[in-house]
């Protein structure tokens, strides 16, 4: 059977685009795909995902492959919404299939499942496979992202992305409306906001890992500048290396509204926007055999150090089952001008080292 080439794939599902949970003509393409080359499959997966699966005779381990599918909205000028695939999910989809293709009737022992995750975007499309049941037997869990320029070189690869623990967060303040030529009879909550604000630029935390917290929106304004506005939204985009440091962060926020409003009189509290994406956890032995794989498939040249960046929704595999040994590693396309850029653009070629990684582990595994 030919093996499918990742690259012209690639531009096939570049003209495809489909926000998250909406995938239903690249859900159509996989599954296509998978059943041309005989592969069991089940559709509907977390909603609008697709799971292959291939059996081996003898047992062995569950090994999940993982590629998303989702695009980004980006608004128009008249307000319409464009679908772009700005992230590069489409490679993803192309890698897996044409590492599917290289692996059908190679898989010794075990099941390998190759997932194509609906909604990563959303942060989402993870918990609905979850929900699903499809990790529950799972003991390996292998994930991959082409990167930008900023991260590696392109036609290299790095044998871990070490995404980080994020989360947006909403301060809320509540005070007490007056006349501004009276503002002893209010509770400022602009005040409030703006001690908390200071706060959040004074927070210390651990200087041995990397961690972000900033301050990305404030709404304090009353009906007019005369009025002492008496509720508040303070938004924060918060990041942390661990999940333990994002733990401890906020803590300190909710520490810091309630603080800040204390000060003034009125009365503070932070909201968590959904569930807090985790950090990434990886076993150290499967990531070196992904950088073991990367050095005898590609070779020396071609391995690049560990990236660090951001959230991937992939870790709740691990948190939702912590056995599961997980790996994730980066795929060096030249990916310009970034990541979530409207026009960004890559060079199709270099997924051909991914297929190659995904290829090389999984026979190793299973094979």
């Amino acid at each position: 059977m030919a093996e499918l080439n990742a690259a012209s794939m690639r531009d096939e599902l570049h003209k495809i685009p489909e926000l998250g949970f909406e995938e239903f003509k690249t859900s159509d393409y996989v599954a296509n795909k998978l059943e041309n080359l005989g592969i069991e499959f089940v559709r509907g997966v977390g909603g609008t995902g697709v799971l292959g699966i291939i059996r081996g005779a003898e047992p062995g381990p569950v090994m999940l492959l993982r590629a998303d599918m989702d695009a980004l909205p980006f608004k128009n000028p008249d307000g319409s919404i464009e679908r772009v695939h700005a992230c590069g999910h489409d490679g993803h989809t192309a890698m897996l299939l044409a590492a599917a293709s290289r692996l059908v009737g190679k898989i010794r022992r075990g099941t390998l499942k190759l997932l194509f995750q609906p909604a990563e975007e959303t942060l989402r499309g993870a918990l609905c496979v979850i929900d699903s049941g499809v990790i529950d037997d799972v003991d390996i869990a292998l994930g991959l992202h082409v990167r930008p320029i900023q991260d590696i070189p392109a036609g290299t690869c790095c044998a871990a992305v070490q995404h980080v623990s994020s989360i947006f967060v909403k301060a809320h303040f509540t005070g007490r409306t007056a006349h501004a030529s009276r503002p002893h009879l209010g509770v400022n909550v602009a005040e409030a906001a703006a001690l908390f604000t200071n706060a959040v630029c004074a927070m210390k935390l651990n200087p041995n890992l990397s961690w972000s917290c900033k301050v990305t929106g404030i709404d304090a304004m009353s009906s007019a500048p005369n009025i002492i506005p008496d509720k508040a939204v303070v938004m924060i985009d918060a990041r942390a290396q661990t999940n333990a440091l994002m733990d401890e962060m906020l803590a300190k926020l909710e520490a810091a509204a309630k603080g800040a409003a204390a000060a003034v009189g009125a009365e503070g509290s932070i909201e968590v926007m959904g569930k807090v994406i985790p950090a990434a956890e990886y076993d150290d032995d499967l990531v070196e055999e992904v950088r073991t794989s990367i050095l005898e498939v590609l070779g020396p040249d071609k391995l690049a150090p560990n990236c660090a960046t951001g959230g991937e929704d992939f870790h709740f595999f691990k948190k939702h089952k912590p056995s599961i040994k997980a790996a994730y590693f980066g795929v060096g396309a030249g990916c310009a001008p970034g990541l979530h850029s409207r026009d960004m653009h890559f060079d199709s070629k270099w997924l051909q080292n991914g297929v190659d990684v995904l290829v090389d582990l999984t026979l190793k595994k299973l094979g």
